[in-house]
């Protein structure tokens, strides 16, 4: 069996840990780990190969966090831009075998009992053997008006229903014969695709157009102008509503798609004031809150019900029940098109990671990590100046045609408009500070001649 790994998604109402270049299923909430991590970690025992399906901003972010899960048995195609899931999984099933099964999974679930898992899974194989399209249903606990519901007869689906409002919701939880509709799903590669081009033939055909373009050099990658020619739509409307070939099974495996800090505040082990998050607390009289302050002392003084999110850019103070609308704030962001909404202080890279340390209205300093037998594209930049100071390890540095080696507390200097590249053929992590000047200094004043990573 493939495990598909649907990795789109930007995460808003998990801002400010959450941002666009950092999206929650890669932000490490749990033990170290991230949602996508132990997306991987769960289903290592049913699949033989993992097909991850992501963008390229956030392909050496699932590369990188993959790898060091421990999983080598992986392919990855790249959307330029999303068009939701019914083509994300179109283009997975025509990279597989038609007779494949395969598990379609986000990324940013949550999923606590591993045992009841398993007996999903291994039930939904079993209807995916005989030809069904197989979804998994979540035995819900409260009337969410934020999830869709699936009403059922034993393993038959009766209909899929949309976000209902409260009154809606309450009925579904007194009928007793809804499920929450997880976005999970079982079913061989070719059944996919042959109900796809009956349901959504413009979506069939427009995927297969895409991939039979694409190219596949380690990744796979989507032209931008074919997968802007796919309609976007999800496998719910395009697929399981109309299809007559649709099972369910049902999953009470501790599952939450962990949506707003009130649902992850839900899912987090509480001390004996039930707040959660950070383990060193000053607390006075404060109980029921979520605190996240990335190590940070905090002290909390006769408060109740709060979520405190801390970043070294962004701070965020939430009324517990009112997590849904973090994602007002994001938009207000966009409105004002701050990048703060997009970025953390701390960038990854398909080489590394920067940290910008100090920016002024002509300066910048940023903190380098290149990983070992990394580096960075040839380059130059049209409006900046830029010096580098390596703190650890050893520099191989290029300017114009020049190769020098700096070692630690060594420095050099890269005035603009000069092919510049920075290099570590080390096997530990170089560390370097450096210090731009300029009149501009945005991240786009990147001009690339070469580069390992093909950007």
């Amino acid at each position: 069996m493939t495990n598909i790994v649907l990795c789109g998604g930007s995460g808003t109402r998990l801002w400010p840990l959450s941002r666009k270049l950092l999206p929650k299923q890669f932000v490490k909430i749990f033990d170290n780990k991230s949602l996508f991590q132990m997306t991987l970690e769960r289903n290592q025992n049913h699949a033989k190969k993992f097909l991850i399906v992501t963008n390229a901003e956030q392909y050496f972010l699932a590369q990188d966090q993959a790898l060091a899960q421990g999983c080598t048995a992986i392919d990855i195609i790249l959307e330029p831009v999303g068009r939701n899931t019914a083509p994300a999984i179109a283009l997975a099933c025509l990279d597989i075998n038609p007779e494949e099964i395969v598990l379609v999974t986000p990324s940013d679930h949550l999923i606590k009992n591993a045992k009841d898992y398993e007996a999903s899974v291994a039930s939904a194989v079993e209807f995916a053997k005989e030809n069904y399209l197989v979804t998994f249903g979540i035995l819900p606990v409260l009337p969410e008006t934020g999830y869709g519901y699936i009403h059922f007869n034993n393993n038959d689906v009766i209909a899929f229903k949309e976000k209902p409002d409260r009154k809606t919701a309450e009925e579904y939880i007194d009928r007793g014969d809804y499920y929450w509709n997880s976005g999970m799903f079982c079913f061989k590669a070719g059944v996919y695709l042959d109900e796809l081009k009956k349901h959504a033939p413009e979506i069939y055909e427009a995927s297969l157009y895409a991939f039979r373009q694409s190219q596949k050099d380690g990744e796979r990658r989507i032209r931008l102008q074919d997968m802007e020619k796919i309609p976007s739509n999800s496998i719910d409307y395009a697929v399981m509503e109309k299809s007559s070939k649709v099972k369910v099974v049902p999953c009470n495996a501790g599952w939450s798609d962990v949506g707003s800090f009130d649902s992850l505040h839900e899912d987090m082990e509480k001390n004996e004031n039930h707040n959660a998050g950070e383990k060193e607390l000053i607390n006075i009289n404060s109980s029921g809150n979520l605190v996240m302050a990335q190590g940070k002392m905090v002290a909390l003084v006769d408060i109740e019900n709060l979520h405190i999110i801390d970043t070294p850019d962004a701070l965020l103070v939430c009324k517990m029940g009112s997590g849904q609308k973090v994602k007002n704030v994001v938009e207000v962001l966009n409105q004002k098109k701050l990048q703060i909404s997009d970025t953390h202080v701390t960038i990854y890279r398909p080489w590394g990671s920067f940290t910008v340390l100090e920016e002024g209205p002509a300066y910048k300093i940023k903190s380098i990590i290149v990983n070992p037998g990394k580096r960075l594209s040839l380059q130059k930049h049209e409006h900046r100046n830029e010096h580098w100071v390596v703190v650890n390890g050893t520099a191989t540095v290029t300017i114009d045609s020049e190769i020098k080696t700096l070692q630690p507390n060594e420095s050099t200097y890269i005035p603009k408009n000069v092919l510049h590249r920075l290099e570590n053929k080390g096997e530990s992590s170089l560390v370097i500070i450096e210090v731009q000047a300029g009149d501009y200094l945005g991240e786009d004043d990147i001009i690339r001649v070469q580069d390992d990573f093909k950007r």
